[in-house]
């Protein structure tokens, strides 16, 4: 039989009054609220610890728990129902909550101690799997919140009426205006600013450690209570509230079916049509980077222009239209492909009474494209609209049309998104596959005769014609034969041949090298006219080439020379990328302009597409060699070996583009003919393979020191983009210094380089993490799977590296300057990288404790010096690996006590130095909190739990995996003053006193007052523990 829980309460009160007075007035409901609490704060005010306890015990028994028992967690696994789910309790405990904050609103609530420790102790029960704490604990510190609410309306209402009065007496002439009033004025501004200043923190903090947590709770009423007071919040405080930061949660919670009991209750104020249109505003701004929600508007819009065409550009005004124009650029494809929908109803749809609508349209289009600011790719506005305007292409524009032109024609003939938008590969059905092909065939039919007419319109204009050569490429080419369309290629050719005549820009000439390469195919017909029109361009070239070398190495040449040569020299080296030069013998000549006897002499403009011809006639040479005989492979080798030593002195040249371009093609070489080159069935090849001499390295690693990690232009990390700067030429020139870095990534990744010679990369990880971040984690990422050992020595020998450069600049000193900082954050990512899979790592995290320790103590103590050894800071370093090791491995210790014993008098062995206190710490600090770290490497076997299990866990029952006495958790959350989610499982079993050393404090406004609490309140938990323990839990 259920026990009469009413006797066990008025028992309890009789026994214990003090404890019991506060619960059993808020019970019984006899007593009006105001005088309850004016009674409770006088009690307060005489003895701040009997009333604070007074109000635990409030709030723990309004959680259920009552009565004595020596045992409070076996009820925890008894179903527990929290009192404030009743209705006459509840709007009790609600209006205690409210009334409290009203009337310590002047003087009580700023004395650092109530509110601060009330929201630590609401946080800290918020976060326990036991129901009925989390459940009373979110109504208290949401009711809370809106109380505090309130009173911040109330202090911004008088700060601004003070600014006005102030801003009124300093209007005033000098002789009306009144000094002291100004002081005064001025004064209580500053104290109303520090009030509003602490009640935001307050709010601050209920809002990270409950509402985040508690508005995904699992029980469907704790969520209802977080968003029906948030609807409160912005409805009293909108200047704070109704802002993105807080409206995603509301989005968010739209999807939430089963507590949508919440969007039922009305939010005050607010009718139907005032709500929709109050949302409507908010959500198309911020939809531009949602994908769910923002989906789900932009279907809603295009709905309603189907339906009510005209009148919705009524309803729209032009600022909700510019707010969704720009995510036809957006990264997912549905979400583009929405707007773009709009964009085109827009346009088109809005204008079905006129006769030119899809011309009004492409006007439009065009317009936006040009005036956009936003983005600069084609691709992804043609993606994004090409559902919906499929069949309305046909207009001839410049420079957007044609750009707009050739990205429907890939996107038409391949049927893929652009890079980033969508998976890679996508699987097409034969129907998919049909529509390709017919669309492919009506275009090319439709442009084979106008390409030709384009590219002799535009001719001039690099841009349009490096564009329109892209067309072949989506051609079905076939039909120039079976369509009997040859006079049209002869056209076409002729008018690639006018462009690589006129033109020398990068883009154009590699967009007709492409162009050139599509038609070459030997499969086609027309391959012997395309490959005599190429072959007549490379004779032009090539004969043109050899007249000016045998004149520059006669004659210095003069400036119309040099720039006729070096825009041979770079068509040529663009279609050697392309098409297989080496009939024409193009090395001999390179090779020569760029002899010691000659390059001093040589113009920087032709150094760098030399270098370039003989780079891609060395990997046309090597992919002819298929069965080649020994003395082809020994000359081969002799250019490569060649070759790369001339890009070693071009390392040292004075241009930087020229020992860039040195480097690239150095490193690309050198990936080629790694060892990698004999794999795949081709050990024929040994001998072409070709190891860098240690010199060679070494001057690799200078360069990627002064090119790539010694610029002062940091876009990510501590730079800034000026309106005075060349931003365009900045993002540029950061990535060149990108592709320099992955070519020397590239070297260790494929064993060009020895895998040390990473850590030179690596100890800039944290440094430009901002603009190389990416590429630094991948190349982690790779190397620890090539070897794990290794990896870690080289983790290991770049911190090494930073102390050293960090002692030779600064000297030896104590652990806390900004330098040995920031090494340090980087050896806590570095940590981070070793994961959670302890027993692979195992090893190599004990040999590199064993390495660090021999290098801390490697170097003597300088004379006079009071540090210690000169590395032994490097301690502080390692101690960041210490969570890592295995329990077993703790043992490292001990060998820190030997190499102590052998590398320090004794004198020195009885000095405390800071360093080994916090290595020793690292390492024996989990074993003092009784946890067995060697169990959380080991895989936990996991069974399917039943029915009865599986319910009492989503009923928030059962016994937890780390469940601590109530007492703890109280005494923590008040002595801390921070939230307990991450502190629970490691914190609660330490005493009072120590407390504060183990639990981050962080930096907050709370800090200095957790560091009062410690001094005043060292005796509470004992307090705390003797009024809870003789309590039980009842349903």
């Amino acid at each position: 039989p259920r026990k009469d829980t009413s006797r066990d309460e008025d028992s309890l009160a009789e026994k214990n009054p003090e404890s019991s007075n506060l619960f059993e007035v808020v019970r019984l409901a006899k007593s009006a609220m105001e005088s309850v609490v004016d009674d409770w704060l006088e009690s307060y005010k005489q003895n701040k610890e009997t009333g604070f306890l007074e109000l635990i015990n409030f709030f723990i028994r309004s959680c259920g728990c009552k009565g004595e028992s020596p045992c409070i967690l076996r009820s925890l696994t008894e179903s527990c129902t929290p009192l404030c789910l009743r209705g006459p309790f509840r709007a009790g405990f609600c209006e205690l909550v409210a009334v409290l904050v009203q009337r310590c609103q002047y003087s009580i609530m700023y004395d650092e101690y109530l509110l601060d420790n009330l929201i630590s102790l609401l946080t800290g029960l918020s976060d326990s799997q036991v129901r009925a704490f989390r459940h009373t604990s979110t109504l208290a510190a949401m009711k809370l919140m809106t109380a505090l609410v309130r009173v911040a309306v109330g202090v911004s209402l008088h700060k601004d009426n003070s600014q006005r009065q102030y801003e009124a007496e300093r209007s005033k002439g000098p002789s009306r205006r009144a000094t002291d009033k100004l002081e005064a004025l001025l004064e209580k501004r500053r104290q109303l600013q520090e009030q509003q200043d602490e009640i935001e923190n307050m709010m601050n903090a209920i809002f990270k450690g409950v509402f985040v947590h508690r508005y995904r709770d699992m029980v469907p009423e704790i969520r209802a209570i977080c968003i029906e007071e948030m609807g409160n919040w912005m409805q009293n405080y909108s200047v704070s509230f109704l802002t993105d930061g807080y409206l995603k949660y509301i989005g968010w919670t739209l999807h939430d079916k089963v507590g949508a009991g919440a969007w039922e209750r009305p939010w005050p104020g607010r009718g139907v049509d005032n709500s929709v249109e109050w949302w409507r505003s908010r959500e198309v701004q911020r939809d531009r980077e949602g994908l769910g929600a923002g989906l789900e508007t932009l279907s809603l819009l295009n709905l309603s222009c189907s339906h009510l065409g005209r009148n919705m550009e009524e309803m729209l005004t032009d600022e909700d239209c510019e707010a969704v124009y720009p995510v036809v650029y957006a990264s997912n494809r549905a979400l583009a492909a929405a707007a773009g929908e709009f964009l085109y109803r827009k346009g088109v749809a809005w204008e079905k009474g006129r006769r030119e609508g899809s011309r009004h349209f492409f006007r439009l289009l065009l317009a936006f494209f040009i005036e956009s600011e936003l983005h600069e790719h084609a691709a992804y506005l043609v993606d994004s609209l090409w559902d919906s305007i499929r069949s309305c292409w046909g207009d001839q524009e410049e420079n957007a049309l044609i750009e707009v032109l050739v990205s429907s024609m890939r996107q038409a003939t391949e049927g893929k998104p652009p890079v980033g938008r969508g998976p890679g590969k996508k699987v097409f059905s034969a129907r998919e596959r049909k529509t390709q092909e017919d669309d492919r065939e009506k275009l090319t039919h439709y442009l084979i005769p106008l390409l030709p007419q384009l590219l002799a319109k535009f001719s001039a204009d690099a841009e349009k014609v490096a564009l329109l050569l892209q067309a072949p490429r989506y051609f079905k080419l076939s039909l120039y034969s079976s369509g009997r369309l040859e006079k049209y290629l002869e056209q076409l050719l002729a008018q690639v041949r006018e462009v690589v005549e006129k033109h020398t820009g990068q883009e154009v000439l590699e967009a007709a090298a492409r162009a050139l390469y599509v038609l070459c195919n030997p499969e086609f017909t027309f391959y012997s006219r395309v490959d005599f029109a190429r072959s007549h361009l490379v004779d032009m070239l090539a004969d043109k080439f050899q007249q000016d070398v045998a004149e520059l190495l006669q004659v210095p040449p003069r400036g119309e020379e040099v720039y006729s040569m070096a825009a041979t020299l770079k068509r040529i080296s663009i279609f050697h990328n392309a098409h297989d030069l080496t009939p024409w013998q193009l090395w001999e000549p390179c090779f020569q302009l760029l002899h010691p006897t000659s390059y001093s002499e040589l113009p920087l403009q032709v150094v760098v597409p030399t270098m370039t011809c003989l780079h891609f006639s060395i990997l046309w040479e090597l992919a002819h060699i298929t069965g080649a005989s020994p003395k082809q492979l020994l000359d081969l080798r002799r250019k490569v070996a060649s070759f790369c030593s001339l890009c070693q002195s071009c390392l040292s040249d004075v241009d930087a583009g020229v020992q860039e371009q040195a480097f690239v093609l150095l490193s690309d070489l050198l990936v080629v003919f790694s060892p990698q080159l004999v794999r795949g069935g081709r050990e024929a090849l040994q001998l072409l393979i070709y190891e860098p001499e240690v010199a060679l390295q070494s001057q690799l690693a200078g360069f990627l020191m002064d090119h790539v990690f010694n610029h002062t232009e940091l876009l990510g990390s501590g730079g800034y983009w000026g309106d005075d700067e060349d931003t365009e030429g900045k993002i540029h020139r950061l990535h060149q210094r990108r592709n320099l870095l992955a070519g020397f990534c590239k070297l260790i990744i494929y064993d060009v380089l020895e895998l040390s010679a990473a850590s030179d990369v690596f100890k800039h990880y944290a440094k430009f993490y901002k603009d190389y971040g990416d590429i630094i984690k991948e190349t982690l990422s790779r190397t620890r799977q090539i070897d794990r050992d290794e990896w870690a020595r080289t983790i290991l020998l770049s911190l090494q590296q930073l102390l050293t450069e960090m002692l030779l600049q600064h000297g030896p000193g104590p652990g806390s300057s900004k330098a040995f900082l920031e090494i340090r954050d980087l050896a806590r990512r570095f940590s981070l990288l070793f994961g959670p899979r302890r027993l692979h790592n195992r090893q190599a995290l004990f040999d590199m404790h064993k390495a660090g320790i021999k290098f801390a103590f490697q170097e003597p103590a300088p004379s006079g010096s009071e540090f210690g050894p000169l590395n032994l800071p490097f301690l502080e370093l390692l101690s960041e690996f210490s969570p890592r090791l295995l329990r077993p491995d703790k043992k490292v210790l001990a060998y820190l006590g030997k190499t102590c014993q052998a590398r320090l008098s004794p004198q020195d062995q009885a000095k405390r130095w800071p360093p080994i206190l916090t290595y020793r710490r690292s390492l024996i600090s989990l074993d003092d909190m009784g946890l067995d770290t060697s169990q959380d490497a080991m895989p936990r076997p996991q069974r399917r739990p039943d029915s009865a299990a599986k319910k009492r866990r989503l009923d928030g029952e059962g016994q937890m995996p780390h469940s601590r006495p109530v007492w703890e958790i109280v005494g923590v959350a008040l002595l801390a003053g921070t939230p307990l989610s991450a502190r629970l499982k490691a914190g609660c079993q330490l005493a009072p006193e120590t407390l504060s050393q183990t639990v981050p404090l962080g930096t907050g406004p709370l800090r200095p007052r957790i560091t009062a609490a410690f001094r005043v309140l060292p005796s509470l938990r004992n307090r705390i523990s003797a009024i809870l323990s003789r309590t039980t839990w009842v349903q």
